[in-house]
């Protein structure tokens, strides 16, 4: 699936839908693939990086970019998009049925890790934590990413360019 940059659903009216891109961190771990989840800022679930669109950026990579500031991630975003999810985005500060929500779809790209930072952005705001991919669904919220991420292991991560590698 290629998604056009372009055609990115950033509108003007605060009830249409919003386009992010997140990136898939994967590993090859001794038991298979692993994921990186990270806690988000506000309510400490366990997500996926992800972010709106970087003008002068590809969609993956913009999705590496939100990799490295999150989690500090190192490593080469694939353009092939592994599928989509959706979820509603609180906006601003506070808890609750008034804070503010803007449906969105997120575009999935693989990101192959080949090295994590110590130090990163986001660092003191996040915690990141490697998972199996069926582990790493139970722990997310989103039905459309639990799904992405229990079928993992039969996805081609890299557009059947490569296959994991063994972690030595």
């Amino acid at each position: 699936m290629t998604i056009d940059p372009k055609s990115s659903l950033q509108i003007s009216d605060p009830s249409a839908t919003r386009t992010q891109y997140a990136a898939l961190c994967w590993r090859a771990g001794r038991e298979g693939i692993e994921v990186l989840l990270i806690t988000s800022r506000d309510t400490g679930r366990w997500v996926i990086p992800k972010g709106w669109p970087i003008d002068g950026l590809s969609p993956e990579a913009s999705a590496a970019r939100e990799a490295w500031e999150e989690a500090g991630v190192q490593g080469q975003p694939d353009a092939h998009c592994l599928g989509l999810y959706s979820y509603d985005k609180g906006l601003g500060r506070g808890e609750g049925p008034k804070r503010e929500t803007v449906p969105c779809v997120v575009a999935v790209y693989p990101l192959q890790v080949s090295a994590l930072a110590s130090s990163f952005p986001e660092e003191k705001q996040r915690r990141r934590k490697w998972f199996p991919p069926r582990k790493a669904a139970r722990k997310v919220a989103e039905p459309e990413l639990q799904a992405l991420l229990a079928d993992l292991d039969r996805q081609s991560l890299a557009q059947g360019k490569s296959k994991p590698a063994r972690r030595a």
